[in-house]
């Protein structure tokens, strides 16, 4: 939406004239040159066909293309098409000519009954809401056929219904109706959405939502937006990205809880909104909601005329919020004219005034906009700077602290001033050289003549604003403000550009970046609402020519404000150069929300400490002042956990204390649950796509009708209907079996192929209502608790596609793997959240995917020549050959990401062994094509990789997972110990083979004898003769020839191996030598014995008792799996997946029954870390209560 900016003139004002008379006439002179604006009056014809109507209700279609009238009198219909009417009185020529002879259509109603929720498609299709007693059903006409239209799946009426047209001319229908039989009760809400284009005068559906049970729906926008209502707070459900959000929580509810029903509500509750902002008004307040923040930025009493002002002239924000309008209905006076049952669309608004249709332009009649009084319909509030009646007196300072830069109210201007300069690189470099004297200072003078802005430059690094008012005829100073940046001393702060967008806010662009600033009229202030550090020049340093500024390139550097509609977030050095821009963010709620994740990591990489601490307190206590809509602000700190964790891991594990079995909400409240959902995670908000069940419930409907026809031609719909299903359930029970029916249901219940909607279909009828009735598990006390991580598992919203397939960017879940975050359930609800999500179908493809590897290599390998032909043994070798290409560009992909990461993962090594080994010896068999001794040795390695592969897939399952756990985090604890014993082995195993080496030529294949005592032919064992006389010949009789394994010394290789054997209790390597006559040998043994084998590994046992001990908990195996979903995420998803809502939610609420709460509650209390959480002090004692557990003074716990 565009705004006229106020027209502005630059002056020069020399700083010594301020108080001076001068500058009067300097002012005046100034006002000759300004052309005044006349003001044109015009007259309007009058025509006298104008068709009035007695208290109509007035809607307007979606796009704002149709606009219709209803008269409840005569339940006529009056239709114009307003797309081509720019602005006015709708008259009689405007008037679409439905029908032939008369342009108004009228609804036939019955006499007993009475409509409301009157609706209009763009494309000229009426829906209402037809009432009788206590039930009520759609009602869709063709205006232009005057017929109506059937709705497909839609029969009989309802306890409950809302309906609308959307954006893009889709009908949706939501309703609710009760099911009752003798075995069971069902409330069904649902949600369908229709196509409008007419097939045989029906609509059909495209799509339908189930609500949960404890939702209620109090209203839908035509932006496919559902509000519903839970636990005293105020959701939305958009269907485009099926993400459901809680917009606001009301503690009027919460605290008088039992006064109000679900009836009331929907009568009290009005929900308009926009692309940008949400507004509600319950009972007599009005609440405005920033998307993007996601917290309420205005609260205010409908009947408080002073605050609506306050609102609509001094904040700016009503041009950002046409949807505030049918929220102020009787209030509002446009042109002079009290308006009734205003409808608005982005650009316009539709209102009745004296029985005449109106169409108004908003843009260009915002300033003529009033507000009447509460009590009186004839005054009104005008103009803030008359005060003549003493009784009414306006508050300039209820929403200054609002800054609306952060919901870019002047888009346009500022793509057009960003534009100039970057185009201006030229005439600055020209000032520049000039020495301008407007670089340095620049005076503004506002349309009005009545205020002044005096910006100048001093010191070269500091701003100074001025702003003067004028008092009568006298010119008075109102405000000063420095601001100093610290930038080096060679550079010099120069203005390029200076613009006022109202008379207290202007921006300014300076060399060093873009400020803007706000003039607080009522505290007599000057804010810097907007800092970001840009090195539009730099200064050029030479001995020989005068110092000047080189410029960078504009158009590079103020790219993203000409071509984005928010402004940049702050750089690092945007905080570096500028304490004020700190203050100002850390003071003020929505500057803090935006920028805070900017401010903290400004903090953190400069060491701040006092900053962080600041920050994060600050943080904590906003989500502690109104727990129920502040929870974003615990994203400030989430965001950041990464650097936390690198830098200041003490605050992540205080965090993840402080902020364990904490909820959104000022007190718990104990729900009965499942018993198998103790930390069950979920979306607070998530409907139930129904969409693949459609057939199903055509088929339901259609028996349903079959079934309830009687009909002199088939006798057999003249047996009561009770019979017919009797026999039919009896029948089909005696064709099936019993577990087969309950599982094939059980299945496509679960995926939603079909449906407990309509129940006509016997099998479906047996499952829901008797098999499900038997198998239900028991239920339990549970309260719901907030996972306090918010956003932490969400990925930037912007990315490049192509860039993301080898370095995605990753979410502050992929960069912080703590086991502070892990050790309480607030990590474990995440890990569950994830795996039930997506997490456990993925890594089934992926195991599936490295099984049909395996099966390939493993078959081509293991089964014999004679049983496999070689065209299928070179088949199922090229597939593992491609297979395993697959699987290694994974592992590619993850040492490009990050080559030490992966490195320090010992599990990767595994992988790329398992992946290449097999690979190779594929390609190498299919060369060679024949089987030798190479090729089984690695086909042996290569399937005793592939098979250790397999077993890792078992990592990810709790019963298998803690194990692998506990082998590599004892492995991280003792591999400092492990390499000092493989240090003192090798040791040894040098002194042995020193000590042992033969010192003479010999050939195991040649016998020799020398007196060598290490002469492997010395050591052979030999077989003398004995002779009869007991003697013993000493030449051997027979020798066994020596082999490599007689001396295992002869080779450093071989005598580490030996050394290996001994550490094991195999001696035989050293058996061969006699140790009495070789004592050094002798003492070499004794020493490795005592040392090795005695001391050191029974500290190495020792070692691991104590690493097993201290990693044998959950917390190493959730870890471990934090790091399998983020490979998952990283590498296997797309892009585009990372970004889905419902996978990645910024809030996740999760379960935890009573007596489980208790138990950690009194684990926590043993290891002394509950008695460390200071925050949230009330809903800590409201835990304890709830769990029936008293805090005594000693702080201990009964």
């Amino acid at each position: 939406m565009n705004f006229d900016i106020e027209k502005i003139s630059i002056v020069e004002i020399k700083d010594d004239d301020i108080n001076d008379n001068s500058i009067k006439k300097d002012i005046y002179d100034e006002i000759n040159k300004i052309n005044n604006e006349n003001n044109i009056d015009s007259e309007k014809d009058v025509d006298f066909n104008k068709p009035c109507i007695d208290k109509p209700v007035i809607e307007v279609s979606p796009n704002g293309t149709y606009l219709i009238t209803y008269d409840p009198k005569d339940h006529s219909i009056v239709g114009w098409n307003v797309e081509d009417i720019e602005e006015g009185e709708l008259t009689s020529k405007n008037v679409t000519n439905f029908i032939s002879k008369d342009i108004t259509i009228k609804l036939k109603i019955p006499d007993d009954c009475y409509i409301d929720q009157i609706c209009v498609s763009d494309n000229k299709k009426l829906a209402c809401m037809v009432h009788k007693g206590n039930r009520c059903y759609p009602k869709i006409i063709d205006i232009h056929l005057d017929k109506e239209i059937e709705l497909d799946l839609i029969t009989g009426s309802f306890n409950e219904a809302c309906h609308t047209f959307n954006l893009k001319g889709e009908y949706i229908l939501y309703c609710k109706w009760g099911a009752y039989s003798v075995l069971s009760h069902r409330v069904h809400k649902i949600i369908w959405i229709f196509s409008t284009k007419t097939k045989n005068n029906r609509w059909l559906c495209k799509r339908n939502y189930k609500l949960p049970e404890y939702f209620e729906l109090i209203n839908m926008s035509k932006y496919s937006k559902f509000y519903l209502f839970s636990n005293n707070s105020i959701y939305e459900w958009d269907i485009v990205t099926k993400q459901g959000i809680k917009i606001f929580h009301n503690k009027v509810f919460e605290e008088n809880k039992p006064h109000y029903s679900i009836r009331e509500l929907k009568n009290n509750v009005r929900v308009s909104s926009n692309s940008m902002f949400i507004c509600l008004g319950i009972m007599d307040k009005i609440i405005i909601i920033s998307i993007e923040l996601a917290i309420p930025i205005v609260s205010l009493d409908i009947n408080n005329d002073t605050l609506l002002y306050e609102l609509v002239k001094q904040s700016d924000l009503l041009p950002l919020l046409p949807s505030l309008l049918p929220l102020l209905n009787n209030k509002i006076q446009i042109m002079g004219s009290e308006y009734d049952n205003i409808q608005t669309t982005d650009e316009y608004a539709f209102g009745i005034s004296d029985g005449l249709v109106w169409k108004i332009k908003l843009e260009e009649n915002i300033s003529k906009i009033k507000i009447l009084f509460q009590n009186s319909n004839e005054k009104v509030i005008e103009n803030s700077n008359d005060n003549s009646d003493n009784n009414f007196k306006i508050d300039k300072g209820t929403y200054e602290h609002l800054n609306i830069y952060l919901f870019n109210p002047y888009t346009d201007e500022m793509h057009e001033l960003f534009q100039k300069v970057s185009e201006s690189k030229s005439e600055y470099k020209k000032k520049i050289k000039q020495e301008d004297k407007y670089l340095m200072e620049q005076d503004i003078i506002t349309d009005e003549l009545l205020q002044v802005w005096k910006v100048k430059v001093i010191d070269r690094n500091k701003i100074m604003l001025r702003v003067f008012k004028k008092v009568i005829d006298d010119w008075k100073l109102i405000c000063t403000r420095i601001t100093k940046f610290n930038v080096p001393v060679i550079r010099k702060i120069k203005l390029l550009e200076i613009r006022l967008f109202t008379d207290n806010d202007i921006i300014l662009i300076t060399t060093i970046g873009i400020l803007i600033y706000h003039f607080n009229e009522n505290e007599e202030s000057i804010s810097l609402n907007y800092w970001n550090y840009l090195e539009l020049t730099y200064p050029s340093v030479s001995r020989f020519y005068e110092r000047l500024d080189n410029f960078n390139d504009f158009k590079v550097l103020l790219r993203p404000y000409t071509s984005q509609n928010n402004l940049l977030l702050p750089s690092h050095e945007s905080f570096k150069t500028s304490d004020d821009w700190i203050s100002y963010v850390n003071d003020n709620k929505e500057n803090l929300l935006k920028y805070g994740n900017k401010l903290l990591s400004f903090a953190i990489k400069e060491h701040r400490l006092d900053l962080i601490e600041k920050i994060y307190k600050e943080c904590m206590n906003r989500f502690e002042e109104d727990l129920g809509n502040n929870c974003m602000f615990l994203s400030i700190i989430t965001s950041t956990m990464p650097l936390l964790n690198k830098h200041y891991p003490e605050y992540v594990l205080r965090y993840s204390l402080e902020t364990t079995m904490i909820i959104d909400r000022p007190m718990y409240s104990i729900e009965d649950q499942q018993n198998n959902l103790h930390l069950y995670s979920f979306q607070y908000l998530q409907l139930v796509d129904l969409t693949r069940s459609i057939l199903w419930s055509r088929y339901n409907i259609f028996l349903y009708k079959f079934f309830n026809l009687e009909t002199n031609y088939q006798i057999i719909f003249s047996i009561p209907y009770s019979i017919r299903r009797l026999i039919l359930f009896s029948v089909m029970i005696l064709l099936s079996p019993f577990f087969f029916v309950y599982i094939l249901y059980y299945i496509l219940s679960k995926y939603h192929i079909i449906n407990d909607t309509f129940v006509m279909e016997v099998f479906s009828f047996f499952y829901y209502n008797i098999l499900l009735n038997k198998v239900a598990k028991e239920k339990i006390p549970m309260i719901t608790f907030m996972v306090p991580y918010i956003k932490f598992v969400n990925y930037p919203r912007c990315y490049n596609w192509f860039f993301e397939l080898f370095k995605p960017q990753p979410s502050p879940f992929v960069e912080s793997v703590s086991r502070d975050i892990y050790k309480t359930w607030n990590g474990e609800a995440i890990i569950n959240f994830k795996w039930n999500t997506y997490g456990k179908y993925y890594y089934i493809m992926i195991w599936i995917g490295f099984m049909t590897y395996l099966g390939c290599f493993t078959a081509a390998a293991t089964i014999p020549q004679q049983y496999i032909d070689d065209d299928i043994q070179k088949k199922l070798l090229i597939a593992s050959i491609i297979l395993g290409f697959i699987h290694l560009s994974f592992e590619i992909r993850q040492f490009i990401y990050n080559p030490l990461k992966w490195f320090r993962d010992f599990w990767n090594f595994f992988d790329v062994i398992a992946y290449l080994l097999p690979i190779y010896t594929s390609i190498h068999w299919l060369q060679i094509n024949e089987m030798n001794d190479k090729i089984i040795s690695l086909l042996s390695f290569s399937c005793l990789f592939l098979d250790l592969k397999f077993l890792l897939f078992f990592r990810a399952f709790e019963y298998f997972g803690v194990y692998f756990a506990i082998i590599i985090s004892v492995a991280k604890e003792i591999i400092s110990f492990l390499v000092l014993l493989f240090i003192i082995i090798i040791s040894f195993a040098h002194a042995f083979y020193i000590l042992l080496l033969p010192r003479f030529d010999y050939s195991l294949d040649t016998y020799s004898i020398n007196n060598d005592p290490n002469n492997p032919w010395n050591l052979a064992i030999t077989y003398n003769q004995i002779f009869e006389n007991g003697t013993v010949d000493s030449n051997p009789f027979l020798i066994q020839p020596p082999n490599g394994n007689t001396n295992m010394f002869v080779d450093f290789r071989t005598s580490l191996f030996a050394m290996y054997k001994f550490l094991t209790g195999d001696s035989s390597a050293l058996s061969n030598w006699p140790y009495m006559s070789n004592a050094p040998l002798a003492i070499l043994i004794v020493l490795f014995s005592l040392l090795i084998v005695v001391y050191l590994m029974n500290l190495f046992i020792g070692l691991l008792n104590n690493a097993i001990e201290k990693d044998h908990d959950r917390v190493s195996y959730l870890m471990q799996k934090a790091e399998i979903l983020a490979e998952i995420e990283l590498f296997y998803m797309l892009p585009y997946q990372r970004r889905q809502k419902d996978w990645f939610p910024e809030v996740i609420y999760y379960y935890a029954s009573l007596d489980d709460i208790q138990k950690e509650v009194k684990k926590m209390t043993k290891r002394n870390e509950w008695n460390q959480i200071n925050a949230f002090p009330k809903l800590k004692q409201d835990l304890l209560k709830k769990i029936n557990i008293n805090h005594n003074s000693d702080d201990k716990l009964d």
